[in-house]
């Protein structure tokens, strides 16, 4: 009977098992059929933004399908930068698009790449199109994006947050304590906190005073231009928002920072009304792929190209997914340097910094390229550290007033786990050596003053490295840019009154720069670098990361987010030039 029973187990699950993987596989067919089809946008239609639990990256594949419809796999999570704003801005200048419906109350977004968007909203306004916002929940974040909107709704039994911006750090010095593990840290600059976490159990007062410096910066930008949009006195704004004056709905209302308290389909048929429809008649609506889809791109013919490569994550040396691995982008500046088509390069980067070699090797190759043609470096929410240090190659430097940037600073972490060994595990070890140093860096025991004296030679002649090529690309002494140094984080409007970044805008600003440089304003198209792997393959991957993560999630609860950090210590290899930790604002 036992046989039987796990023989029919195994033909239900095999039964189950086809049965999905056919819904699966129609799903699948039946979204490439739909972006395979000609996209036209019809009278009377408006573009929905729906941002809602995504998260922003720089940009997608625009000839990926779209999974919206297929309800099993729910949606696609990310969504690029500049994919919005391309939809945006085409919608402006299709007659056919008569507004935007815009629901982005918890989007996950850093402030600079909030502001781009936010920039092309407010610019399509000018259009004299509608734009109407509406979501069950405001975040802090996903409001100040809805600002930009003619007309902000929330639902009547919904939340709204607004009270300012923080920055929490997670500090692992007890839990290293109690597993006798000791980090030792080599650094240089009082600012260079990316190694506090490790050694202290609350944030140092040069930590603490740059966090409260830069988050006070982004904090003001977006109450001025909420104030703005919404013709709210910004004294008045700034009380609303220091005191957390929005405690329930209602008081959104009476404070202006919301139209009404309206159910989605209110909203709908208000928008019915702008349009001159029936209250029968559905409004069409198209979504950013679709838009992108029926949009041609602008000057497609032409043969003068700027690339623009994208810089996106953790700088780290080899090659790797998901990262600025050095192999791989130093192959993408030079496949553009060499290429006679494209007039000039930018570099558009979004880090928190990572290996000091492999920043060094991006840079050398960025700088060789900077020799025969134009190099654009553009900021987006954070290019910090070893971000900084391959924009140190740029012609000029673009930034936006929120952009995370500087941390001009070095360090290196090495653990002393013989503690852990010898007393928890019950582990010891033994060596034979041929020379004083040959077992240099072991964790089964501590550092001699010897190899201590060597990490941090390492450490300083990295910083004296680090600051020469910040001192050649910014025409700064050395002097100057140790003032401004020193492993100090700053915010984009900081950093360009310091002298480290030229311009602040956004991409756009940035390729425009680029394009008068190489003197083709009139006449260029715009490719971007690396080139996207297949979407099927991203999308395995993508999957296969989600379901890694919801493991983790279930294993360790409310100490998933403390596994990831301590999970990123094994990343830390040779000396770093890195962002004091992952800055979230929230």
């Amino acid at each position: 009977m036992k046989f039987l029973g796990n023989v029919l187990a195994v033909i239900v699950g095999l039964l189950v098992f086809s049965v999905l993987s056919f819904f699966i596989l129609a799903g699948i067919i039946a979204a490439i059929s739909a972006s395979d089809s000609e996209v036209k946008v019809k009278e009377n239609t408006v573009l929905q933004l729906n941002l809602n639990g995504r998260v922003l990256v720089e940009r997608t594949n625009e000839n990926d399908p779209d999974f919206s419809s297929v309800g099993l796999f729910g949606g696609v999570s990310t969504v690029g930068l500049a994919n919005i704003k391309r939809a945006i801005n085409a919608a402006k200048d299709n007659d056919n698009i008569k507004g935007i419906y815009l629901k982005a109350g918890f989007f996950s977004a850093g402030q600079a790449g909030l502001k781009e968007i936010r920039d092309a909203l407010v610019d399509f306004k000018d259009s004299g199109k509608f734009i109407i916002s509406y979501d069950e929940v405001y975040g802090e974040s996903g409001y100040y994006l809805s600002s930009a909107a003619d007309e902000i709704y929330l639902n009547p039994s919904g939340m709204m947050e607004f009270n300012g911006f923080a920055s929490e750090v997670v500090f692992l010095k007890g839990m290293f304590q109690k597993i006798e593990v000791e980090p030792v840290v080599f650094r240089v600059g009082d600012f260079k906190s990316a190694v506090e976490p490790f050694l202290l159990d609350k944030m140092s007062d040069e930590n603490r005073l740059q966090t409260e410096t830069f988050l006070n910066d982004l904090n003001a930008i977006a109450l001025k231009e909420i104030s703005e949009s919404r013709s709210i006195a910004l004294e008045r704004i700034t009380e609303i928002n220091q005191q957390m004056l929005v405690r329930k709905v209602q008081d959104a209302v009476e404070l202006n920072m919301v139209d009404n308290l309206w159910y989605e389909d209110q909203v709908i048929d208000h928008m019915k009304e702008k349009m001159g429809l029936k209250e029968d008649d559905k409004i069409n609506l198209i979504n950013i792929t679709r838009m992108n889809a029926a949009t041609s791109s602008k000057n497609k013919l032409s043969k003068n190209r700027i690339a623009v490569i994208i810089a996106e994550g953790d700088i780290v040396d080899g090659r790797a997914e998901d990262a600025i691995s050095s192999e791989v982008f130093k192959e993408e500046v030079r496949k553009a340097r060499k290429n006679d088509d494209i007039k000039a390069v930018v570099i558009r980067i979004n880090s928190p910094g990572g290996s000091a070699l492999a920043s060094e090797v991006i840079w050398r190759e960025l700088e060789e390229c900077s020799k025969v043609k134009p190099v654009i470096a553009s900021m987006g929410e954070v290019a910090a550290s070893g971000g900084y240090y391959i924009a140190a190659a740029a012609d000029t430097i673009v930034a936006q007033p929120n952009t995370i940037t500087g941390s001009i600073g070095i360090f290196a972490l090495w653990f002393n786990a013989q503690g852990l060994l010898n007393n928890k595990l019950g582990i010891t070890t033994d060596v034979v050596k041929t020379g004083q140093f040959s077992d240099f860096g072991s964790l089964s025991r501590k550092l001699t003053d010897g190899e201590k004296a060597i990490f941090q030679n390492q450490v300083e002649q990295g910083y004296d490295t680090f600051l020469s090529r910040v001192s050649s690309g910014r025409n700064m002494s050395k002097e100057a840019v140790m003032e401004v140094a020193s492993g100090r984080v700053w915010s984009g409007v900081r950093a360009q009154e310091l002298g480290l970044v030229d311009v602040l805008g956004g991409l756009e600003d940035a390729i425009k720069i680029a394009a008068t440089k190489a003197d083709i304003a009139d006449d260029y198209r715009v490719i971007y670098y690396p080139e996207s792997k297949p979407w099927f393959e991203r999308f395995l991957s993508q999957f296969t990361n989600d379901v890694q993560a919801f493991y983790n999630t279930k294993k360790y609860g409310e100490l998933y987010p403390i596994m990831k950090q301590v999970e990123k210590i094994n990343k830390y290899k040779g000396v770093m030039v890195r962002l004091p930790y992952d800055i979230e604002v929230r």
